[in-house]
C-alpha cells in the first residue's frame, strides 16, 4: 500500500510526534528521515498519506500529526520495539517475586504506572471456586439477616438475608458455627451437595437459614471474583496532552471508578496472544480518542488467568511500553506459578 519513501517518512512523522508533541514539517522530516528528498518531494508524500488517512494537518499548523490509522500502520508496520535496560528488568524481578497473590497484582499495577508514568491496570485472576474461610451472622431486624463470608484471600463480602422468622443470636451463632466447623474451605458447590444429608439432624428452620446463606454466599463471592486494580491513575493529569481535555479525563476517570467497561476491554485481551495495542475506540468499548491501551495476558501453570496494561495518551512510546507490559506479564505469570 505505501512505498519505502512514504513508509520512512511516516516512521519518522510518528516518532517525531511522539518525542516532540507538535506537528512535523517538512524541514524536520528532511533532518530526521536519512533520506535525500527534496522539501517538495516530502510535501507530496505526505499529502498523499493524508489522503489516504494516515496524516491530519491542525488548522494552526503547516505541519502534520498522525491519526488512529497512522498509528496502527506504524504500530502493525513499522515500530522497532526497544529492549528494557537491565535496571528496569532488575526493578521488575525484585517486586514481583513470589508472595502473597494480591500482594503480587497490586505491585504489579504500581510498577507498571512507575515504569511508564501513565495509569496501570490488573486484572486479578478468576477464582476457579467459591470458597471461604468462615462467616458469620449479624441480626439487622427481625427479619433481616447480614451475611459476612470471609474469603481465604482475607476478603470481606456482605449480604443481606431477608428470612420468614426472627432469628435469636444464639441461633444465628449456632448455625454459624456449624457452617464454619464442618465446611470452612470447601466450595459452595461442594457445600450444597453435603447439606442435602447432613442437615437433616437440625430443625427445618435452621436448614432453610443455612441453605439460603449458602446460596447468597456464593453469589456474593463468585461476583467479586474478578475485578481491576488500578494504580497511577493521578500520573495522567500530568500529561501535557491530556491535562487540556479535562472532560476527555473525566470520562476516564469515570471509566477506572466503574470498572466494569474498563473490565470488558481487557477482556479481549485475554482471548489473544501476546500484547494487544487499542488506540482510541478501535476495542468498540473505550470510545476516548485521546488514549491508548497497551495489554498483555497473564498465565499461572500454563492457563490464562488474568491481563495486565497501561492506559495512557495516544502520543505514548509504544516502542518502550510494550516490552514493559509484555515482561510485567511474563514476570507476574512466573510468580503467582511458583505460589
Amino acid at each position: 500500500m505505501l512505498n519505502q519513501r512514504a513508509k520512512i517518512l511516516l516512521k519518522t512523522l510518528v516518532e517525531r510526534y511522539i518525542s516532540e508533541g507538535q506537528p512535523v514539517g517538512s524541514r524536520s522530516l528532511s533532518k530526521f528521515s536519512g533520506l535525500d528528498l527534496s522539501p517538495a518531494t516530502i510535501r507530496n508524500v505526505m499529502a498523499d498519506l493524508e489522503e489516504m488517512g494516515f496524516v491530519a494537518s491542525p488548522h494552526t499548523s503547516a505541519g502534520r500529526v498522525p491519526t488512529h490509522r497512522g498509528y496502527r500502520f506504524f504500530i502493525d508496520t513499522l515500530l522497532v520495539v526497544k529492549p528494557l535496560d537491565v535496571f528496569e528488568i532488575h526493578q521488575l524481578q525484585d517486586q514481583l517475586y513470589p508472595d502473597h497473590p494480591s500482594r503480587l497484582i497490586n505491585s504489579a499495577s504500581q510498577l507498571l504506572s512507575e515504569l511508564t508514568r501513565f495509569a496501570g491496570v490488573v486484572v486479578t485472576p478468576k477464582r476457579s471456586s467459591a470458597v471461604f474461610r468462615y462467616i458469620e451472622f449479624m441480626a439487622l431486624s427481625e427479619k433481616r439477616i447480614l451475611l459476612i463470608i470471609v474469603t481465604p484471600e482475607g476478603d470481606v463480602q456482605n449480604r443481606v438475608l431477608f428470612t420468614d422468622r426472627p432469628y435469636s443470636p444464639a441461633e444465628l451463632i449456632e448455625a454459624a458455627n456449624f457452617i464454619n466447623q464442618n465446611y470452612a474451605g470447601c466450595t459452595f458447590d461442594e457445600i450444597r451437595v453435603r447439606l442435602q444429608s447432613e442437615l437433616k439432624q437440625l430443625r427445618h428452620d435452621m436448614t432453610n437459614l443455612m441453605t439460603a446463606a449458602i446460596e447468597l454466599g456464593n453469589e456474593a463471592v463468585q461476583a467479586n471474583s474478578e475485578a481491576v486494580v488500578v494504580a497511577g491513575e493521578r500520573k495522567l493529569l500530568d500529561v501535557h496532552d491530556l491535562a487540556s481535555n479535562m472532560t476527555s479525563l473525566k470520562k476516564l476517570f469515570d471509566l477506572f471508578e466503574r470498572k466494569t467497561v474498563l473490565l470488558q476491554l481487557l477482556e479481549f485481551s485475554r482471548k489473544a496472544e501476546g500484547v494487544q495495542i487499542f488506540i482510541g475506540d478501535e476495542s468498540g468499548v473505550l470510545s476516548l480518542d485521546e488514549f491508548s491501551v497497551v495489554t498483555a495476558p497473564y498465565e499461572v501453570e500454563g492457563k490464562i488467568v488474568g491481563t495486565v496494561g497501561v492506559v495512557g495518551p495516544t502520543r505514548m512510546a509504544y516502542e518502550r511500553i510494550i516490552p514493559i507490559v509484555d515482561a510485567t506479564a511474563r514476570l507476574l505469570s512466573s510468580a503467582l506459578s511458583q505460589h
